[in-house]
């Protein structure tokens, strides 16, 4: 699709599923609102999934166009929904908790010239609106793998990502059958389409800002049940491994890192004169993990840091935890 001059004005719709986000709504819309008056977007779709607070008034008194979800079904069904009704041809999904930088169409369009790219994807920003020590973490974290990814991406993240609806529709959009909760609807929406041939493009300059806080028990249980457990099956039953952004070689090689600091820490318990062997497994996981310690330093300061490098190898022990378990799922216990 090449873009004519004055065309770019009637090309994009952006697509936000909300439930329950009428508190975001006054934040997260007049950014989009500012970019529909200025004919940067042709249309603004809200997509309520059966919200019982003021989602849906709020949207409307402010300007946005509200579509309804005739059952709680999720966000890929939401998508879904407006993908069937919206005007475009690049459906833009922003979710409903996340502020689209001003911008947003400049970065997108020109990645969309190129007729094999079928879909882009950004990142957030360094300014995440939870200031815990944990919601940051977990943030800064999307953020330092999204700045790092593979331009070539192999998958999608539909936070703040656009995809070519020609191309949507031709997949079925998102699978909404195997995912009725916020999981990895996106993972397996971008493995289905470069199954289908499309090139998918990480953009780090196409911006969002999080406005979720996230509490210590939620990020683990996210993590856990939401992420690892099911991507971890798409893998091994559909996908196989992927070397990009937190699942790639070198994310694996400091999970085992991590493992081996666990063991040395029980061995010094069995073993009390193994001090050596700990500090040199301390050494390596702070080599391993040294761009991951300064990227945290320069966002939140050494104590944060050291606090952030601590939990993250914890989730290195939870994910590969998560991963173990799925392939006994599937080798000894055969389920799918």
């Amino acid at each position: 699709m090449v873009v004519e001059e004055g065309q770019s004005r009637s090309l994009i719709s952006v697509v936000m599923p909300a439930y329950n986000a009428a508190h975001y709504m006054p934040l997260v819309l007049p950014p989009l609102l500012n970019m529909l008056n200025a004919g940067e977007i042709c249309e603004l779709l809200v997509v309520d999934d059966q919200s019982t607070d003021d989602t849906v008034a709020v949207a409307e008194s402010m300007g946005a166009t509200v579509l309804r979800n005739p059952v709680n079904g999720g966000p890929g069904a939401a998508r879904n929904l407006a993908a069937q009704q919206a005007k475009g041809d690049i459906l833009w999904f922003v979710d409903s908790d996340v502020i689209a930088w001003p911008g947003g169409a400049e970065h997108i369009l020109p990645a969309f010239e190129n007729p094999e790219v079928c879909a882009v994807f950004g990142s957030y920003d360094e300014t995440p609106s939870g200031q815990s020590w944990i919601s940051k973490y977990k943030n800064l974290t999307h953020r330092y793998f999204h700045q790092r990814g593979n331009q070539e991406a192999s998958t999608f993240w539909a936070g703040c990502g656009a995809v070519r609806k020609s191309a949507f529709l031709d997949i079925g959009g998102f699978d909404v059958k195997t995912y009725t909760r916020p999981s990895i609807e996106d993972i397996d929406l971008g493995y289905r389409l470069r199954s289908a041939g499309g090139r998918i493009l990480l953009l780090p300059d196409l911006l969002g800002k999080h406005l979720k806080v996230w509490t210590l028990r939620n990020v683990i249980h996210t993590d856990i049940f939401m992420r690892a457990i099911p991507w971890s099956r798409l893998m091994i039953t559909r996908e196989g491994l992927t070397n990009d952004l937190n699942v790639g070689s070198g994310e694996r090689a400091r999970a085992a890192i991590a493992g081996l600091f666990l063991l040395s820490i029980l061995t010094l318990i069995i073993i009390p004169g193994l001090w050596p062997l700990k500090i040199a497994m301390l050494v390596i996981v702070v080599v391993a993990n040294w761009d991951f310690l300064k990227f945290m330093v320069r966002n939140g300061g050494v104590p944060f840091a050291i606090f952030g490098l601590a939990f993250h190898q914890l989730y290195y022990l939870y994910s590969s935890a998560a991963f173990v378990w799925c392939m006994l799922e599937a080798k000894v216990l055969h389920r799918k």
